[in-house]
């Protein structure tokens, strides 16, 4: 099977997560950090787990599965230690049409979830077709030797500065001609070396104007 990518934005959408285990816990924390409404069924919860529903960032339901808990979820992740309960959540969630994963079981998921490397706004996502998570995990490590911390700078500068050149409503393969000037430019090798005179500069250069830049 060849998946299709894509990001999905899960801000306010309704989450069912089944298990509270260790496995769970990552499944969750990443729904959370992306702004989901996330409800837990599960009669154990990790520390990490409770944390989170002690500080109302997730709902907790403490009983067994059963269909009726999928009703308005959005997506639903099967990632209890029980293969069996697994199986049923993803049945029971693709037949009404839900976006299914069961963890660790490509053959009862509708997506499959990469490995991720982030950088604040800059995500990489590895997949291996989930042939191999533990390839996606190296690859992902290799990735931090690679792209730094000073990628997820420049995107913050370049996040200000696309605001200001779309605003300024010029044609637009003039402004993709500056935003592809400024992507091959040194720009990260001066963050890198936290040169922010040289940085200015070399902005002011490509760009026409001046901007103000934070020091990081």
């Amino acid at each position: 099977m060849k998946y299709y990518p894509i990001c999905l934005n899960m801000t306010h959408r309704r989450c069912l997560v089944v298990g509270g285990g260790k496995v769970a816990e990552r499944k969750i924390l990443r729904l959370v950090d992306c702004g989901a409404e996330v409800t837990v069924l599960g009669k154990v919860l990790t520390p990490a787990i409770e944390a989170l529903k002690k500080a109302g960032k997730i709902e907790h339901t403490n009983d067994d599965y059963r269909a009726d808990y999928l009703q308005n979820a959005f997506l639903v992740i099967g990632a209890t230690d029980n293969d069996e309960v697994n199986k049923v959540v993803a049945r029971d969630a693709m037949g009404k049409g839900i976006l299914t994963n069961v963890v660790d079981d490509p053959d009862h998921c509708d997506f499959i979830l990469p490995s991720i490397y982030e950088q604040k706004e800059l995500l990489i996502a590895i997949s291996t077709g989930g042939k191999s998570p533990a390839l996606a995990r190296k690859l992902r490590m290799e990735m931090e030797g690679i792209y730094g911390p000073e990628y997820g700078i420049f995107l913050e500068i370049m996040g200000e500065i696309r605001e200001r050149i779309l605003a300024r409503g010029h044609r637009p393969q003039e402004n993709k001609n500056i935003f592809e000037a400024l992507v091959h430019s040194d720009m990260i090798k001066h963050i890198k070396e936290k040169n922010w005179d040289r940085l200015r500069g070399l902005v002011r250069d490509i760009y026409g104007e001046d901007i103000e830049l934070g020091e990081w």
